[in-house]
């Protein structure tokens, strides 16, 4: 059923890769050994900065050990690049465990770290790996300015309750239909809430409607700076709604060898929730994504 759905929209993955904003080459420096017969690994990245910077950061580190890699950032939501992942048009890509699995699996109820690595692995499609995930996370979080969580004591997303109907909720559009949106949202909280605005990925656009009242409950993600610079509150998920979400190196099974597994392994090892939040704050702050890689890479000395 996953490999039909997922190739039923695949003949969509060439068409979204023709129109990225970024494409670029990395050949390995002079001198440094070719990575053991792996061919030019495509590295993808979903729609928003995070995203992008891990993909990055993983080109990076792979162009150091002699692999040939080339960037494709921002394809898009999850319907987007994991069919591209199972037709070819990319290799590998950074992604959030528990999100993937509810993607591959509607009926998953693994939360915990390990639990949701052990489902992930059976729900994979033939031919798709993980490698070791990181112990960085960025989970979805519900967040309230600081004013509107004190008028209603709001602490947790159950809080909600008695004045979701008064409410808009914002977040990336795909989450009018996902488990962990709207859909979890009613049946987990019964949480009803006045309208749903698709907005972006926890991006600039889901802050800026917050801040302006457009709407009044935001998805953003845990690793957001903005949440403690703009002093906004992030509601307890108190009914486990949103599962573990540890970055994982997502490859095709093809394209992974002792190298490559080893260099990407080195990057989850050496990724902590905190680099995210600090890395997060410089691209805010207009740092370019190759900036940000390479101090990254340096200082946990993965650069050679």
């Amino acid at each position: 059923m996953v490999i039909k759905t997922l190739a039923a929209v695949g003949a969509c993955a060439i068409l979204a890769l023709s129109g990225l904003s970024t494409t670029a080459v990395s050949q390995p420096a002079s001198g440094v050994p070719t990575g053991q017969g792996v061919t030019t690994i495509v590295i993808g990245s979903g729609d928003f900065p995070e995203s992008q910077l891990i993909a990055t950061i993983y080109a990076k580190a792979l162009t150091a050990k002699g692999i040939v890699t080339t960037l494709r950032t921002n394809i898009g939501s999850r319907e987007v690049y994991m069919p591209a992942l199972l037709d070819g048009s990319i290799d590998l890509l950074p992604e959030y465990a528990g999100a993937l699995l509810s993607y591959l699996d509607k009926k998953a109820t693994a939360h915990s770290s390990t639990d949701v690595e052990a489902a992930l692995k059976v729900a994979l499609p033939s031919g798709i790996s993980i490698l070791t995930p990181s112990t960085a996370q960025n989970a979805d979080t519900l967040v309230v300015t600081r004013s509107t969580a004190t008028k209603y004591n709001l602490k947790t997303i159950a809080d909600l309750a008695p004045v979701a109907g008064e409410f808009v909720l914002g977040g990336p559009p795909e989450w009018k239909t996902r488990k962990e949106g709207v859909v979890g949202l009613k049946t987990v909280y019964n949480l009803k809430f006045k309208s749903f605005k698709g907005l972006d990925a926890g991006g600039p656009l889901t802050l800026s409607a917050l801040k302006n009242g457009q709407i009044q409950v935001a998805d953003l993600f845990t690793s957001d700076p903005e949440i403690t610079t703009q002093d906004l509150v992030a509601l307890e998920d108190v009914k486990n709604l949103f599962p573990a979400q540890n970055i994982v190196p997502l490859i095709a099974t093809s394209k992974s060898n002792a190298i490559v597994a080893k260099t990407l392994d080195a990057v989850s090892a050496s990724l902590s929730t905190q680099d995210l939040i600090k890395m997060n704050e410089r691209l805010a702050k207009h740092a370019s994504f190759d900036d940000v890689a390479n101090d990254w890479i340096a200082a946990k000395g993965l650069n050679h």
